[in-house]
């Protein structure tokens, strides 16, 4: 069976592109042009996978996407945005976007990261999180309790929802408590070895998870960055 993709894109010429690429690499692929209709479509084409673009008519994209992890639906989401700044990045991993994309980007590029946020997200679902089929494997990182069944953090009565990828990494730094670990071994270990984009990624990233799991601004006490090397939980 193909995997289903949506694309939500308004540029009539990219979206085009989009679809004869993903159709060659053997997606079954649907399309969008209009924020406001981007949550019916994906309700009517269940994809696995959905790359959105921010700049919409109607409705924005990190509007669509804060509606889709409200609606706790898990599939990852690939923002495409023609903005370069920091801030636009760090507001759509906020909305719960797994990755973004800046335009004009490379097409091999958009594939490979499609490829790799498709992998994690069956590893995520698959034997790792066998434990999770019964309704277990909660374990709490501070004050926090991440749960794997719902991708859901909560800290002092208050839920957060996580998106695949942060879930990777919390679990990642869960399971390698005390240890500092490298950017690259992160970004190998999180995103996958074809993973080509810069370590400003998982940077703006643990910015967000330090904001859900409490950490004070400018002094965290559990995770720690090791500068110039990378991150270190320390529980």
């Amino acid at each position: 069976m193909k995997t289903r993709i949506l694309v939500v894109e308004d540029d009539a010429n990219i979206l085009l592109g989009l679809q004869e690429v993903f159709r060659s690499e053997g997606f079954e692929v649907f399309t969008c042009e209009r924020g406001d209709e981007a949550l019916d479509r994906l309700a009517e084409t269940k994809p696995q996978i959905i790359l959105l673009d921010v700049m919409l008519p109607k409705k924005n994209g990190y509007e669509i996407c804060r509606e889709i992890r409200k609606a706790k639906i898990q599939l990852p989401v690939l923002m495409l945005t023609a903005k370069g700044q920091e801030m636009d990045k760090v507001v759509g991993l906020d909305c719960g976007a797994d990755d973004y994309v800046t335009k004009p980007f490379g097409v091999r590029e958009l594939v490979a990261r499609v490829h790799a946020l498709l992998r994690r997200t069956v590893e995520s679902n698959g034997p790792l999180d066998a434990e999770t089929a019964n309704g277990s494997g909660r374990f709490e990182m501070g004050a926090a309790q991440i749960d794997p069944k719902r991708f859901e953090l909560v800290r002092e009565e208050k839920t957060h929802r996580l998106t695949a990828k942060e879930f990777e990494l919390l679990r990642f730094f869960h399971e390698h408590p005390d240890e500092v670990l490298s950017r690259d071994e992160l970004l190998s270990k999180v995103w996958g070895y074809q993973y080509f984009g810069t370590t400003r990624t998982l940077d703006q990233m643990v910015v967000q998870l330090r904001k859900k799991l409490g950490e004070p601004t400018g002094k965290p006490r559990h995770l720690l960055t090791v500068h110039g090397v990378g991150y270190r939980w320390v529980p």
